[in-house]
């Protein structure tokens, strides 16, 4: 992996023009980004030593909400930011920067949360959360409104801090791999195959071939699991809980079909720098390929019971447009991105094995609404169906795990769960221990589209905008 080291007057140069923003982070010292350019990964990195460096948030809006965590976990100052407000700090951490060379003592009160204004006649807010009706992660909306129309909506989040990233400081790769696998609980499989690729890249080692080909089903499992929930939420959040029952019947006999196979339902901690934790279990992949049948057999009907319902189609049809523009403009990925017009899927460009092999074709509508994003839904399951077939027809014998050698070695790795890209960079210092990290949920690039695709739109649509992106609150919480 080539990194490159800039000045701070080429690191300013790049803020003024660059290619599209994957992600932003750092360490006590030194600045760090990630871009997509063309069909790979262009990683920088530019010192600190005075704890400030030039904005990018002006040429890319996305960069504003790693800007705002950096200050909070590094205390590292983006200068010309256009958003200095803290992010994941509340004020309630017990210590100021806990990721910078000194953190400091909290000293005093937390303060008020500030919020953007909408202002005119007839504006009011509603506030939403933190702690909602459901069983949902936790995070405040703030609505500002004319009558029900949606003038201004903002997220506040933060409210899931685990300190992941510190916890994975000075220790191994496979001791820390339990980390990014519970940093967004329905995306494991997808984090933790991130890391493990991260680690395998930076120890200059590859899984055993049978790994990989399991890595991939169980990450295709996962998008199924996946995509059959958000298809049955979205559903119910119209008023339309049929399909929302018999998805949520489809997606169970999946995940216990998991359990028996993989020993967890979700596959946690199933995948591992070097390969797999564990191989398949005995009768575990005849009770996974009846799961995937069954599905398989249902798609058609509940297709045509979604799109012939003209109730559910006035909810779902020109509700919470992401034109293809602001898509572009935050880099967005996954159904987000693919929905208004992307053509963007990590298993394809950059790739990765075993991906090369299973003629990967990004799905795309171009309306940017919530129909769309169920119909990209809607194939992508399709799509993994047919891949999966493939991958255990041809799923080869041997060994499971290689060995990490203890070795210095930095690493990066971008894999497409089913919310899109997942990220994760690390850095190994002489013994193999983790020197610094960072893990990118594709959320982090999601959240802003939400606060825009709201506009114009009622009350009401809320949930089923926010379900159709379904950005995850933990994922960006680090």
């Amino acid at each position: 992996m080539i990194r490159k080291n800039l000045s701070a007057t080429k690191w300013q140069a790049l803020a003024r023009s660059s290619p599209p923003l994957l992600a932003m982070w750092a360490d006590p010292t030194t600045i760090y980004a990630a871009f997509m350019d063309g069909a790979a990964p262009q990683l920088v990195s530019c010192p600190a030593p005075d704890g400030r460096f030039a904005s990018f948030s002006a040429q890319h809006p996305a960069a504003a909400w790693f800007e705002r965590a950096i200050q909070d976990l590094w205390g590292l100052e983006a200068v010309g930011s256009i958003d200095g407000r803290p992010w994941l700090d509340h004020g309630r951490w017990p210590v100021l920067n806990p990721m910078s060379s000194r953190p400091v003592r909290h000293g005093s009160a937390p303060p008020q949360p500030e919020f953007l204004e909408a202002l005119g006649a007839g504006v009011h807010q509603i506030a939403v959360g933190p702690v909602h009706a459901g069983i949902i992660e936790p995070g405040h909306f703030r609505f500002h409104v004319v009558g029900e129309t949606l003038v201004r909506l903002e997220a506040r989040l933060g409210y899931t801090h685990k300190g992941t990233l510190g916890l994975m400081l000075g220790k191994s790769p496979r001791a820390a791999a339990r980390f990014p696998a519970r940093l967004s609980g329905d995306s494991t499989v997808a984090h933790s195959l991130a890391f493990a690729l991260a680690a395998e890249q930076a120890a200059g080692i590859t899984a055993p071939p049978r790994a990989v080909a399991m890595r991939a089903a169980m990450a295709e499992i996962e998008r199924i699991a996946n995509h059959l929930n958000d298809w049955g939420f979205i559903c119910n959040d119209a008023a339309f809980p049929a399909v929302h029952a018999r998805t949520g019947v489809l997606r169970e006999a999946l995940l216990r079909a998991c359990h028996v196979a993989f020993g967890h339902r979700l596959m946690m901690d199933r995948v591992l720098p070097g390969g797999v934790a564990t191989d398949i279990a005995a009768g575990g992949l005849g009770l996974i390929a009846d799961a995937l049948a069954s599905i398989e057999a249902e798609l058609p009907a509940l297709e045509r019971i979604t799109a012939s319902h003209a109730s559910l189609q006035d909810r779902l049809v020109s509700t919470g447009i992401i034109a293809p523009g602001l898509a572009a403009l935050l880099n967005a990925g996954g159904v987000v991105g693919r929905a208004s017009g992307r053509a963007v899927d990590a298993r394809a460009v950059p790739g990765y094995a075993p991906y090369d092999e299973l003629e990967v074709v990004p799905i795309t509508r171009t309306e940017g609404d919530v129909a769309a994003r169920l119909a990209v839904r809607q194939d992508e399951i399709r799509e993994s169906l047919r891949m999966l077939h493939i991958i255990a027809a041809g799923m080869p014998e041997g060994e499971i795990m290689t060995a990490l050698p203890g070795r210095a070695g930095e690493g990066f790795a971008l894999v497409e769960g089913f919310r899109g890209e997942c990220f994760c960079w690390l850095r190994l210092d002489d013994g193999g221990l983790i020197q610094a990290a960072f893990l990118r949920d594709p959320s982090w690039l999601h959240w802003p589209l939400l606060e825009a695709a709201v506009q114009g739109n009622i009350v009401a649509d809320f949930p089923l905008i926010n379900k159709s992106i379904n950005g995850s609150y933990s994922g960006v919480d680090l």
